[in-house]
């Protein structure tokens, strides 16, 4: 390992980010630790032009944790609809709540506290603290191991804790020897995974830039910058079906509540059957779902209730479209059926609800489901999107 790139990497990564480092980002040159925290949940796995949009929104919304920790958490839920991963959601109403019980509604300086906090990994907490409080925490996030496992040619996967453990102790080993430099090199080191030295097109296999570590990088050296870091080959995702009813009666629509542990917890949705894995056959499996009457779908979507009130207020059946979504490691097939309810039928879970078209914008909806009755509010010339 390379006692002189170790010596000097901090040096030359802050100077590299004064000359091609992001500038102007919403959430730069921030140091209020409320602020950095929102940013750095909502960064984690949604791409920054998404964040660009939304971040200024959600604390325009929620400008302060007190705020935060006091809304309802459908507000939350409703608030971050479209971003994807809503346990960072939830995650983040119950910090902020934490955040106003445990710490009086000051988020703690130490990594090692704010690594307690709900949602808050040993990165994340890092980044808190380096940049609100100027700690000399280390981070590694996906873009840091990428940088260090090329930079000193580490073999093994990024997934194994052997390997893990060393990157940890090379990103401490790094830092910058000043406490007031730690904003601007973290800062640096995420703008370099993100922007140079990415995943499938890293500066140094183009023509247009010269790396500032292309005579020190391992990977580019042996010609392996593309190989590393390992990855463990992923298995294929699986499949799944699930029949979901929209239930409408005037200008409602029956919704759900989700369980906190499910996926799409917490948030308000069609009820749907449990789901069941799909066939090899696509043309088998719509067949079989083709002709479901009120009762077998009622049966399947609200088993726990009695459906004979619903049943004798609902019409026919009609098969509506059939949406896919993608999940970072499922993939979910949704059969729609469509139903209207001459009345507001009443149930006894307290989770079913009718709500007005019109309201859905107070609700967090997962992405495809509001979508869908985007489609059916805006038909009435309503508009959900707010």
């Amino acid at each position: 390992m390379s006692e002189a790139l170790i010596k000097h990497f901090a040096v030359k990564l802050i100077a590299w980010h004064g000359k091609d480092g992001r500038q102007g980002l919403p959430w730069q040159s921030i140091r209020d630790p409320y602020a950095v925290w929102v940013s750095e949940i909502m960064l984690q796995q949604t791409q920054v032009a998404t964040v660009l949009e939304r971040y200024p929104r959600f604390m325009k919304r929620f400008p302060t944790v007190k705020k935060l920790a006091a809304a309802p958490l459908d507000d939350v839920l409703a608030e971050w609809a479209g971003l994807g991963y809503y346990t960072r959601a939830r995650n983040l109403h119950a910090c902020a709540v934490q955040v106003m019980e445990e710490f009086g509604g000051r988020f703690p300086e130490d990594p090692i506290l704010l690594e307690q906090l709900k949602g808050i990994g040993k990165s994340t907490a890092g980044a808190i603290a380096a940049f609100s409080f100027h700690v000399r925490a280390p981070i590694l996030d996906a873009n840091v191991k990428r940088i260090l496992a090329r930079l000193f040619g580490i073999e093994g996967s990024i997934q194994e804790k052997v390997v893990n453990d060393e990157l940890w102790l090379l990103a401490e080993t790094l830092l910058p020897k000043k406490a007031t430099d730690m904003p601007v090199y973290t800062q640096a080191l995420m703008d370099f995974g993100a922007t140079w030295c990415t995943s499938r097109k890293p500066v140094c296999l183009g023509n247009e830039k010269k790396c500032l570590f292309e005579k020190e990088c391992q990977a580019n050296l042996s010609d392996q910058v593309l190989l590393l870091p390992r990855k463990v080959v992923k298995a294929k995702s699986p499949e799944f079906n699930c029949d979901m009813l929209l239930l409408r009666h005037g200008d409602s629509v029956l919704l759900q509540r989700r369980p906190e542990k499910a996926i799409w917890g917490g948030l308000w949705s069609l009820p749907e059957s449990t789901w069941s894995a799909k066939e090899e056959s696509t043309q088998s499996a719509a067949s079989s779902r083709a002709n479901l009457t009120a009762k077998e779908l009622l049966q399947l979507v609200l088993p726990d209730e009695k459906i004979s009130s619903a049943l004798k207020h609902s019409q026919l059946v009609e098969r509506g479209i059939e949406i896919k979504h993608v999940f970072t490691h499922r993939r979910l097939w949704m059969q729609i059926w469509n139903m209207t309810s001459s009345d507001a039928v009443k149930f006894t879970n307290a989770d079913l609800k009718w709500i007005p078209l019109r309201e859905l914008g107070k609700y967090g909806l997962p992405q495809p489901i509001k979508l869908l009755l985007q489609g059916l509010s805006l038909a009435r010339g309503d508009d959900l999107r707010s």
